[in-house]
């Protein structure tokens, strides 16, 4: 199994990357830029999977971030791609990942130093 950190610092990167693949845009450019969706999709499926990784024992100790949230948003935009509504993508990029990335980076700090 890999450690715990590196599936922390996997989930930091994605954040980063996300928002770097949306430096510049507004609400209207990401819906019309299928590249960058794409490219923010797989990422959120990254930090999804990462979280899925983590041991329960482990998520139960930082309660602070909504584990079962993250995992579940991963298996819509896995198993129902479909169904995937873009302004929740551009919600979850603009709100909920700058979040996500702090509350990780707090417990790399605390748990890594």
């Amino acid at each position: 199994m890999r450690p715990e950190k590196l599936y922390l610092l996997d989930m930091i990167e994605a954040a980063d990357a996300i928002v770097e693949f949306v430096a510049g845009l507004d609400e209207d450019d990401f819906y019309s830029d299928s590249l960058r969706q794409s490219a923010v999709l797989q990422k959120l499926i990254v930090i999804g999977e990462a979280a899925t990784r983590l041991p329960q024992e482990f998520r139960d100790r930082h309660p602070q971030l909504e584990w079962g949230q993250i995992v579940a948003f991963r298996n819509v935009l896995v198993h129902a791609y479909f169904s995937i509504k873009l302004p929740i993508v551009w919600e979850t990029i603009n709100h909920d990942v700058p979040a996500l990335r702090r509350q990780v980076a707090q417990i790399l700090e605390q748990e890594y130093e």
